[in-house]
């Protein structure tokens, strides 16, 4: 009797028309992070997952940032109660800007710096709805108003062989107009490409003293950016950047020959006759192999030798048994790199063939 209540009643209500999807409430992020850079402090954050259900729209609409300015010398811990209160709505990035394919977002606050301060961020994710998640993590930075002004990259870099070199010139002054600029160093970055996406790390280990890099870790025909920042002593002691030099563009090309192949040696043997020759490698790193070249007198013209070898040979001795007793061979040696440059001649070896 109990279920058959049970179904009369369930049979006897009215019908409600389907309720839209709730808006799922946006979630919290807890890896808010950033740093002062020049004039500005460069907030980022991962970009969040989606999580609104299964086949449904994603619920998350724009991320809303936070900056509340205190005394550097006020209490440390501080509520969420109070952050919301006494916090400044600095910026909104839209959710189009949140789900790139980097994986990253970037929020970049522009100060305007007078005296010392300390700043305080947070985010929170915004649906909709105009539901809010709760505030991030807080960011805090005592940004330093005494930061150098950038370097100035001059010229387009120089390339050889073995490096790309990057010259600049120091900063005149610091960004609030004081001089000397603080100046501890310059760290040099390269990517690929597209001028905003600048490396995380810099190539050089260690901020640079001098206004040259030479970046050894190149490839011929691939293009790369370069841009160079100035290392400032921030506050607390730790290293401050400035903002981005100008930025230079090259993709090196490989039109330097290979340095002759050294100390090249002929030997020869009676039984069965042949000619050995050996020599050692050269040094540069695109060397792909060696072309071999024979000749019964040595006074015609390099050009006229034959040609032994129809492909590079990649190792570094030759058995040579087209020969014939009683024959005296004059031998030199050419480099060859992956872009087909050649080297000039080795010096000559010679021998008789018993």
């Amino acid at each position: 009797m109990l279920v058959s209540a049970a179904l009369l009643f369930s049979a006897c209500g009215k019908r409600r028309p389907p309720l839209p999807p709730l808006e799922s409430v946006p979630q919290r992020t807890e890896l808010l992070s950033g740093a002062q850079r020049g004039n500005q402090v460069i907030l980022s954050w991962p970009a969040p997952r989606l999580n609104a259900p299964e086949g449904s729209v994603q619920s998350i609409r724009r991320v809303d940032i936070y900056r509340l300015a205190e005394r550097v010398d006020d209490p440390l811990p501080l509520t969420e109660e109070e952050f919301s209160a006494r916090a400044t709505l600095i910026g909104s990035v839209p959710f189009s800007q949140i789900t790139d394919a980097s994986g990253t977002v970037i929020y970049v606050d522009e100060l305007a710096l007078v005296e010392p301060v300390r700043l305080r961020y947070s985010l929170r994710y915004v649906n909709a709805a105009g539901q809010r998640a709760p505030f991030s993590n807080f960011l805090i930075v005592e940004p330093a108003p005494t930061v150098s002004r950038p370097p100035v990259v001059a010229g387009p870099p120089e390339v050889s062989q073995d490096a790309v070199v990057i010259s600049w010139q120091a900063p005149a002054s610091n960004i609030d107009g004081s001089t000397p600029p603080n100046l501890l160093g310059y760290n040099v970055y390269r990517t690929g490409r597209s001028p905003g996406a600048v490396a995380a790390r810099p190539l050089n280990p260690e901020p640079l003293t001098s206004g040259t890099f030479s970046d050894q870790t190149f490839q011929f025909g691939e293009e790369y950016i370069y841009v160079v920042r100035a290392v400032s002593l921030g506050t607390g002691g730790q290293p401050v950047e400035s903002l981005n030099s100008n930025s230079v563009t090259v993709m090196p090309a490989d039109t330097f020959s290979p340095t002759p192949p050294p100390r090249l040696t002929a030997a020869a043997t009676p039984a069965p006759p042949r000619v050995s020759l050996f020599w050692a490698a050269n040094p540069e790193r695109d060397v792909v192999g060696y072309f071999i070249y024979r000749s019964i007198d040595e006074t015609r013209p390099r050009e006229d030798w034959t040609r032994l070898n129809q492909r590079p040979s990649e190792k570094t001795t030759y058995q040579d048994e087209d020969v014939r007793p009683g024959t005296r061979y004059f031998y030199f040696v050419r480099a060859v790199d992956s872009a087909g440059n050649l080297s000039e001649p080795s010096e000559v070896a010679s021998d008789q063939v018993p």
